[in-house]
């Protein structure tokens, strides 16, 4: 089978038919499930139970399960046969899933297979080396979803992950007359992001031959594994999957490249004002106008605040949205920060600028350094109104400025912004900018 045929993206629709053959590509108009995840000589991969897995393997290290699947059926929720709900939250890489311990079970809890197995995955998972991590065993979590009025035949990839916590839980037997102990698990979605937002198969299949090193299994892991099986548990927050991160920079890209004509505009940038702090809010505001208004937007500078009254705020603005009677006013505020270059700008400083915003409020953070992406990540995550115009941005304005009024003279473009704005320095409460 070709390569790309064994990827599987994440909110693919597969066909799970009930005769099971690999042979056809396609079934229905969606790609089949059992074709995708073949292997040539073993048994095929199923998701009858709602936990399942091929038989371990016993490979030159020794043996391993080379994986967990994990289905669940949205259509049963709620049901008497499945009273329970498992929570799908893949934005954020977090799924909550119950497992198949019933009331009529009079096996011991966690004695069942698929609690067994995600039991086991569970040690492995929590490992505290990355020799012991080599040897987990990934989850791939896919749910039944409704095709063409039907309940069953098809099934949607979410994503893989490990066991990031398992804990016991009671719960109501099937006619609710009775509770019983079944565990629930807590699952981390890994990072895809390396990949396209795809799975590649052909590890999974890797995995599953026995002549399969444990190393050469890693060479074709996602990268998001590889790091987790070196750094792990700790690094959860930085692999797991968010779709948040789409819209976040890396640091590196909101920074010039090192000695190009940028690079030495926004270090001349950061010396002008460097020890004169305040100076550079004159800067920060005009700025911010110039890029708001660049989309068509009526901006309205308004005024800088005292320095030490500005309590988080620098400078006030306002946004004029429609014209005439069908007319609103939003407040801006504004916060200036020129440090060095190579700085970043964390979550909790973008946070206390959130923090005076009124519902309805815009806010500007101008600097000459780069947001984190942590700070991007909260942001996005939060849905918080505010600009980020970074240290690339704004040498780029500036320099843009210099040419157009000032003969390419970065350093009079500065000047001029500086001593001519007619911002004034004056005590006001935000809200005054609407009268």
């Amino acid at each position: 089978m070709e390569r790309g045929q064994t990827r599987v993206k994440v909110g693919e629709i597969l066909r799970y038919s009930s005769t099971k053959d690999p042979s056809e590509p396609e079934v229905d108009g969606y790609r089949n499930f059992f074709h995708v995840t073949a292997l040539e000589g073993a048994s095929r991969v199923q998701l009858e139970r709602g936990i399942d897995s091929p038989a371990s393997i016993t490979a030159p290290e020794g043996a391993r399960r080379p994986v967990v699947l994990i289905r669940s059926s949205p259509w049963k929720a709620g049901s008497e046969q499945t009273p329970w709900h498992d929570v799908f939250d893949l934005n954020n890489g977090h799924v909550r899933y119950f497992g198949d311990h019933k009331a009529d079970i009079v096996e011991p809890v966690g004695q069942t297979v698929g609690n067994r197995s995600l039991l086991a995955a569970w040690e492995f998972h929590h490992a505290p080396t990355a020799e012991s991590r080599r040897f987990a065993v990934p989850l791939m979590v896919f749910r039944s979803v409704r095709r063409n009025n039907r309940p069953k035949g098809h099934v949607e990839f979410c994503g893989f992950g490990i066991v990031e916590r398992a804990e016991r839980v009671v719960q109501w037997s099937r006619n609710g007359d009775s509770t019983f102990v079944n565990y629930v698990f807590d699952l981390a979605l890994l990072d895809l992001t390396a990949e396209d937002d795809q799975l590649d198969w052909a590890w999974v299949n890797e995995r599953r031959g026995a002549e399969s090193s444990i190393d050469r299994t890693l060479e074709l892991a996602p990268e998001s594994w590889r790091r987790w099986v070196r750094e792990g548990s700790t690094a959860l927050p930085r692999l797991r999957r968010r779709v948040a991160r789409a819209a976040v920079h890396k640091v590196a890209d909101q920074r010039p490249a090192k000695g190009g004509t940028e690079d030495a505009d926004l270090h001349a940038i950061y010396r002008y004002f460097d020890g004169r702090k305040h100076d550079f809010e004159y800067i920060a505001s005009a700025i911010a106008a110039r890029v708001i208004r660049r989309h068509g937007i009526a901006y309205r500078e308004g005024w800088l605040t005292r320095p030490s009254q500005d309590g988080g705020t620098d400078f006030v603005g306002r946004l004029d949205v429609g014209t005439g009677m069908a007319v609103t006013k939003l407040v801006v505020l504004g916060q200036a920060k020129c440090v060095k270059p190579e700085s970043t700008i964390s979550a909790d400083q973008v946070a206390r600028v959130v923090a005076r915003l009124q519902r309805g409020w815009i806010g500007v953070y101008v600097t000459t350094g780069a947001f984190s992406e942590a700070a991007q990540l909260e942001i996005v995550e939060d849905r918080y109104p505010i600009v980020l115009i970074n240290g690339l941005l704004l040498a780029q304005q500036i320099r843009e400025l210099a040419n157009e009024d000032h003969r390419g003279d970065l350093k009079d473009c500065i000047a001029a912004l500086t001593a001519g704005s007619g911002v004034e320095v004056v005590h006001r409460r935000p809200e005054e900018i609407l009268l």
